[in-house]
């Protein structure tokens, strides 16, 4: 594998390397923080001694010193000694690939299909599955776990601390990707025209009813959102445009978009609220112009207008609550992921 591009490069795939073997709990980037620091100490120290900059040969050196990363992974961890500081974590990392990864997967798709094919019961397949999964998962971690044991008391895991190139390790995570541009560009276009439509609404019934236009005007409910409305499709058309114009705010489509969901559930939320307020016989989102309020016809197909927006609102409403779990899961895992690059670029700065 060819050599890192500088120095800075290398220590950051170190850091990423120990990272891959730190458990994941809240102390993870504070360990990972007070050893890029030990580390610059030491090349800051050694610089100072030989008036340059470090190649990577010697910095190669210092990280050798410093250790294996799985090994600086166990010290720096509390200590869990089921199998032993140094094997521990690689044992962990075997286990649930074998048990999770593998075994999981290949009764689910394969093993209860099968079981299912020959019996034509769904209980007594998805009972024989279990039960052959949990066997299968109770002897495959005693194996891994007696193999690890054995290794424990071997000289093997010596080897595992002394066999190991820095200069192996391997490229640093690259940043996240920024936001598609095609995607916003699309998305800007489709808020533009949205609003220009919804600007247009009051005085062009059609755009919405069509023919039905004739005999069908908006409901009062809709008098008092649509301001609500044209201020939740601003907000839109903004977001889109600095997503677009400030594409170095990475923190921000994230953001903005769990802010926007919000705002649209606050809005939708609103308005069911005030349909349960209103009379049973009331109709809230369609009426009958009044050349058509006495047609049996039309009044039976207001009524289904009526339903069929009633039931559209529930499902926004729905899609509304998924969409704030994957937008809130979606910015914490931003957060997440720039904590976790906070070392290193505390590294580079201070280097």
């Amino acid at each position: 594998m060819s050599k890192p591009a500088n120095a800075i490069e290398f220590v950051a795939r170190y850091l990423d390397a120990v990272r891959f073997w730190l458990p994941k709990t809240e102390r993870q980037e504070e360990m990972l923080a007070e050893l890029a620091d030990d580390l610059r100490s030491q090349i800051e120290e050694r610089e100072s001694e030989l008036g340059r900059r470090l190649d990577n040969n010697e910095i190669s050196e210092i990280l050798k010193r410093c250790g294996a990363p799985m090994v600086v992974a166990t010290r720096l961890a509390p200590n869990q000694y089921v199998i032993g500081p140094t094997l521990y974590p690689i044992y962990t990392f075997v286990l649930k690939m074998v048990l999770f990864w593998i075994l999981v997967p290949v009764f689910g798709f394969i093993v209860a299909p099968s079981i299912l094919a020959s019996t034509g019961s769904w209980g007594a397949a998805i009972g024989t599955t279990l039960a052959a999964l949990w066997n299968g998962l109770f002897i495959a971690a005693g194996i891994i776990t007696l193999v690890f044991a054995i290794i424990e008391r071997t000289p093997a895991q010596a080897a595992i601390a002394c066999k190991w190139d820095p200069l192996s390790l391997p490229p640093a995570k690259k940043p996240e990707r920024k936001t598609s541009l095609v995607h916003v560009v699309c998305e800007l276009a489709f808020n533009w025209f949205g609003l220009i439509w919804l600007l247009f609404l009051p005085h062009y019934p059609a755009l919405i009813f069509g023919p039905a236009a004739a005999f069908l005007t908006v409901g009062p409910i809709w008098h008092k959102f649509y301001a609500p409305i044209i201020a939740y499709s601003v907000f839109a058309l903004v977001r889109s445009g600095f997503t677009l114009a400030k594409p170095q705010w990475t923190w921000f489509p994230s953001l903005s978009q769990l802010l926007q969901t919000v705002f649209g559930m606050i809005i939708l939320r609103s308005m069911l609220n005030l349909l349960g307020q209103m009379p049973y016989s009331h109709w809230p989102f369609v009426t009958l112009t009044e050349a058509a309020s006495n047609s049996a016809q039309y009044i039976r197909v207001a009524a289904i207008v009526n339903v069929s927006v009633l039931i559209g609102l529930a499902g926004s409403w729905l899609g509304f609550s998924i969409a704030l779990v994957v937008h809130t899961w979606q910015f914490l895992q931003y957060v997440r992921k720039s904590a976790r690059q906070q070392p290193q670029a505390k590294f580079l700065e201070a280097h």
